[in-house]
This record gives structure tokens, sequence and C-alpha cells, in this order.
């Protein structure tokens, strides 16, 4: 007995699907999606293996696979630009709530199953967690700072400087004469920068984007993806 096609079905691609769920805020079931494919084939390959060879050893080549595998997925991040899809308008939203939303439980968490995977969390999650991010950032650098004395003295001496330099141009009215406001204003730069390189404010900086870049990416790539919006009520 033979069926004969239906006309009228309909089959969706799977990257019309993909995409369609992107732009329905549903990137979720894709993360769940990726995790599930993933658990299946590591299962069915598990699964050869045991018959093919009941005794086997547990540091065989099955292991030194999925070893490389997870290798090969963290190594992927190096070369991911993670503010590549970032925009002003998601630092104008409101921040999520740090237990809940940002930090989560232990089950928000896990290993990215691919670098597909690993590369979608890590878009979205900063899309979504960019506010968070930024507050981390900042106590990062006052964290540096404070272990660095003289770095917070000169950066504190900079905006003394070009705090004296406003008051002095309101004051005096150099607004009046663009060129001897032009030439403070050059002196002045030049005058901060020495400052900040004399004081290691740029080493301050470093650590604080390195530590930041960090915790954004293994965050990043390890949180699960959450529902952006709470899913419809049923009408009544």
């Amino acid at each position: 007995m033979s069926f004969k096609s239906n006309p009228l079905s309909l089959t969706v691609p799977e990257p019309a699907f993909e995409s369609w769920l992107r732009d329905s805020g549903y990137l979720e079931l894709l993360d769940q999606r990726s995790s599930s494919s993933s658990s299946a084939a590591n299962a069915a390959t598990a699964a050869s293996s045991s018959g093919n060879d009941a005794a086997s050893d547990p540091y065989g080549p099955q292991f030194f696979a999925s070893f490389f595998s997870s290798l090969g997925t963290l190594l992927s991040l190096v070369a991911l630009n993670p503010l590549s899809k970032l925009t002003t308008d998601d630092f104008s939203s409101e921040t999520p709530s740090w237990t809940h939303g940002f930090i989560g439980s232990c089950d928000s968490y896990s290993f990215p199953s691919s670098p597909t995977q690993a590369r979608l969390r890590v878009h979205e999650n900063v899309k979504r967690f960019a506010r968070n991010y930024a507050t981390l950032f900042i106590l990062f650098f006052a964290c540096a700072l404070y272990q660095m004395p003289f770095a917070l003295i000169g950066l504190l001496s900079s905006l003394a400087l070009w705090d004296f330099l406003k008051f002095s141009s309101d004051k005096w009215g150099l607004d009046q004469k663009p060129v001897i406001r032009q030439c403070l204003v050059r002196t002045a730069q030049i005058v901060t920068a020495l400052i900040l390189i004399w004081c290691n404010v740029q080493m301050a900086l470093f650590c604080a984007l390195s530590v930041g870049y960090a915790a954004l990416m293994l965050h990043a790539a390890f949180r699960k993806l959450t529902p952006s919006k709470p899913p419809h009520k049923k009408r009544k």
C-alpha cells in the first residue's frame, strides 16, 4: 500500500524555522535542540563502542575524542567577537535580575555541545546581560584601582585637571577665545596622557578588561538560554 503526497502539506526548512525562532524570541528552543542532538549522538556513539568492546578502556579513543571535541569548542571562543551583535538598545533596556536572571541556579549551566551552540549562547547572553557585564567591568576596574593606589591617584588627578580646565574656561570666558582654549585643551590632553602612563592606569585597565572578558566569555558560553519573554497566558 502506497501513500500519495499531499499537496497541501507544508515542510518548513530548518534554517527558516531557526530564523523564525530567533525573530520570535525563543532561542532557548534552539539551545535545547542543540543539546538534545549532541546527547543523542554521544549516546549512539557510546552504544556502538560498548557493543564492539564490552570491556573497553575508559581512557580509550572515545574518551580522547570527547576531550578534544570539548577542547575545540572552548578554543572556538578565542576567535569569537562577543560584541559583534551588541547594540545601544541592549544597554537601554532594564537590567536583568542578578539572582534569578544573571546567575540562576545550578541547572542553568551546561557545557556547550558544539561551537555553534557556544556562539549562539555567547551572542544572545551578551545582548541580554549587557548591563550586568558592564557593571561587573566597573566593579573589576574599581578593585584593580583599589589594589593599585598610585593608579587611583593618577586617575583622580586627571579628572581634577579637566574639571579645573572647565572651571577656568567658564570663569575667564575662553569660549570667546578659541585659539587659547584650543591650546589649553591640547596641553591638558598631553598632561593627562603623561599622568596616566606614569601612574600605570593602563595596567589597571588592562587587568580589569582581562578579568572582565574572561568572566563574560565563560558565563555567556556556559549559561543556558532562558525564555526572553514570559509565555502567553490562556484566555478564560
